[in-house]
This record gives C-alpha cells, structure tokens and sequence, in this order.
C-alpha cells in the first residue's frame, strides 16, 4: 500500500515514521509512505497556503489551489483521496479494512479553520476521527495509517490477531 499525507508538516511524521510496527512495515516494503508539503506547491512569493473565508468569518481557510497541485502531483488512477475532517463520516474498524484494500490513499490534513469549499470536489471521502477539534490533521492521519498498517498482510508477524481484537467484529 502506498500512502501520501499533504500537510504543513511533515517533520511531525519522522518519529511515528521510525518506531514499531510502522517502521518494520516501511522497512519490509509493505507500505510506502511519504509525507508532502502542500506549502512546496504554492505559486504566489511568500508560499503563502491560507487566505480569509469567502464571505467572512473567523479565522483563515486552506486555498484550494496548492492543495489542488500537491494532490494531482501524487494522484494515479487507483488513488483514494481523503479529506481529514471534524465533519467527516466517522472513522471505524469497517471502514478501515475497507481502506486497506486500497492501492493508494492520499491523506490531505488540515490547518486553520478549516478548507475552501472546493477542496472537497477533489475528494473521494471525507473523515473524522471523532467528535472534537484538533489543531491539524497530522494526528488522524497517523491515527489512519497505523489503524490501516496492522490490517496489511504480514505486517504483523501473527496476521490473525487484527482478526480478533477488540473492533473485528
């Protein structure tokens, strides 16, 4: 499985990235994954990702085109990209093996107060980790990836124990 994560920051990935299951799974080439600053696709001087919301509001929204441009540099034909959201549709165990049958996912993590409208055109799914507000999207898609790591063949050396934890059933 290969898995892209757009973020603002992807130096919070390095040490989930080299640790336990995750790494052994990298290491063993049974997933791939790569973290992608959606900053690096900006065009305008400042590399500037966020600008008020249209009609007004609190706070800054992530603009759609450096999102737009980092997803498209990643995306192929059998990618799954996915927005990570408060407003998503619950995360569960179903949905997660679901998931894991995928080829490839791509994580876009938000920041701000949230997203251009449009963003959402380009997604296939819009998720949540639960029922609160965190500060980005780093944490669910960590979250996403080591939920989705354990449920991939031979990543875990007994592959039936994902089959009988707790959320299987």
């Amino acid at each position: 499985m290969k898995i892209d994560i757009l973020t603002l920051f992807p130096g919070m990935f390095e040490g989930f990235k080299s640790e336990s299951i995750i790494k052994r799974a990298i290491e063993d080439k049974k997933v791939e994954i790569n973290t992608i600053n959606f900053r690096d696709f900006a065009k305008n001087k400042h590399k500037k990702v966020d600008d008020t919301p249209y009609g007004g509001g609190n706070g800054m929204v992530l603009m759609c085109q450096p999102i737009f441009d980092a997803v498209e540099s990643v995306k192929k034909e059998n990618s799954k990209v996915i927005l990570l959201s408060p407003q998503g549709t619950p995360y569960n165990q179903e949905k997660a093996y679901e998931l894991s049958k995928e080829e490839h996912l791509i994580f876009i993590c938000g920041h701000y107060e949230g997203f251009d409208e449009r963003i959402k055109i380009i997604c296939d799914e819009e998720i949540s980790i639960g029922d609160y507000v965190l500060t980005g999207g780093e944490l669910p898609s960590m979250v996403f990836v080591d939920c989705l790591a354990r449920l991939i063949p031979n990543v875990l050396h007994n592959n039936h124990s994902s089959l009988d934890e707790s959320f299987s059933s």
